[in-house]
């Protein structure tokens, strides 16, 4: 079965190279949502089934933490594996995003780098 992946990061460019990841790797990936900002995000999880995110911390609108609080503390949503991808150098912010069940990949990242952990988050095959 193929996953579809959302992808919410405010910088284009970001999007492109984690999507070009998705789409060159061994992945069982099946289509890719973007979204620019946390609450656009939102909108895709309530309009599309999504089986994966990958979700930038510091956006406009809507960052990404409070966006995953919203998807962690919704029935029908907490269950979808979800990674950060973030410039976040804060080691305690990074503890408590990985004790919070997420996966964490630091900006700038290799595809080896980001394709391991969404492996290790489960969901791929």
């Amino acid at each position: 079965m193929k996953l579809n992946v959302l992808i919410v990061e405010d910088e284009k460019v970001i999007r492109i190279l984690i999507k070009k990841t998705l789409i060159e790797s061994d992945l069982n990936i099946g289509e890719i949502f973007e979204a620019d900002n946390g609450k656009e995000g939102l909108e895709v999880l309530n309009k599309r089934k999504i089986d994966f995110l990958l979700v930038d911390i510091y956006m406009p609108v809507m960052d990404g933490l409070e966006m995953l609080d919203y998807v962690m503390s919704n029935d029908d949503l907490k269950k979808i594996p979800a990674i950060v991808v973030s410039t976040e150098n804060d080691e305690n912010r990074v503890d408590a995003i990985i004790r919070k069940g997420l996966g964490f990949v630091h900006k700038p990242f290799t595809n080896t780098l980001l394709k391991n952990e969404i492996k290790k988050m489960g969901g791929f095959s």
